[in-house]
């Protein structure tokens, strides 16, 4: 068979991969901190047809190699970390991150860990810091590394660019309470696994080993950022860009077909050589 005839399958498939990035990219263009994903293409290894020949010095000269590719392949499928624009709320749980910073949150004492730069947190009965789904935001390890949980009380509260919480007792005293919301810095934020949820998994290509230090905002030397309250980190998705690369897919995927088109027709003219 043409080799022509897998090298454009190969396109069709890889450009199909791209479409439903970009799909998901602007099918996630609200969501409160959403990172959007882009596709990388690499070529598939080249069949040679023969060899290269060195040049031999007053002689004879050199000889390229001559290779044919066989089509492309998905190289990565990137998530890019760039901040996303603010929206202020004037709520006071609801949080942005200033900075390469993470949020931390677990469905229990003893669960596991994930990450999110969606910072719409809300109080539950029990007066613990939770987000949309439940799950308990982790305070920084000099504060326990625990659920954050305000005192009975506590009738109104804050919260600093460091994240600890300001309290405020039924006399309108302000006092810290000591409890600093927990951020974690990331070597490689792309290496992190999404989970859906507005949730990232640790991995060993995130952080050495795949530890997790939960440190506190407004850390210089870490660069975890600060923590801005009353506004939220929207989605980094630009649509411009997004539907730019939607034509350039949609032409690709054309392109491709039409090299399947043409060698179906080629190998047409083959068959009926013997009529």
């Amino acid at each position: 068979m043409l080799r022509s005839m897998y090298s454009g399958v190969s396109g069709m498939r890889g450009f199909q991969t791209k479409l439903d990035v970009i799909g998901n990219n602007i099918a996630n263009v609200n969501t409160v901190g959403f990172k959007a994903g882009r596709v990388m293409f690499k070529d598939i290894l080249s069949q040679s047809m023969s060899g290269v020949t060195a040049p031999v010095e007053g002689t004879s000269g050199g000889i390229n190699a001559k290779q044919v590719g066989l089509g492309v392949s998905v190289a990565s499928i990137d998530t890019i970390h760039t901040a996303g624009s603010a929206m202020t709320t004037n709520v006071p749980t609801d949080l942005r991150i200033d900075g390469d910073g993470f949020f931390v949150v677990s469905p229990g004492e003893d669960g596991a860990q994930y990450l999110t730069r969606a910072g719409n947190f809300t109080f539950d009965a029990n007066r613990q810091l939770v987000n949309a789904d439940g799950m308990f935001v982790l305070s920084s390890e000099d504060s326990g590394g625990g659920p954050i949980t305000l005192d009975e009380g506590v009738t109104a509260f804050s919260i600093s660019q460091d994240g600890q919480i300001i309290s405020v007792d039924a006399e309108g005293n302000a006092e810290p309470t000591g409890i600093f919301i927990g951020v974690a810095k990331v070597v490689n934020p792309s290496g992190l696994e999404k989970v859906g949820g507005n949730l990232y998994r640790m991995t060993p290509n995130a952080n050495p080993d795949g530890a997790l230090e939960i440190g506190s905002a407004g850390n210089t030397e870490t660069g975890t950022g600060a923590i801005i309250a009353g506004q939220l980190e929207m989605s980094n998705v630009d649509l411009t860009n997004e539907f730019t690369e939607m034509i350039v897919a949609q032409r690709g995927f054309q392109a491709n077909s039409r090299i399947i088109t043409t060698s179906d027709e080629i190998l047409q003219e083959v068959v009926n050589l013997k009529r």
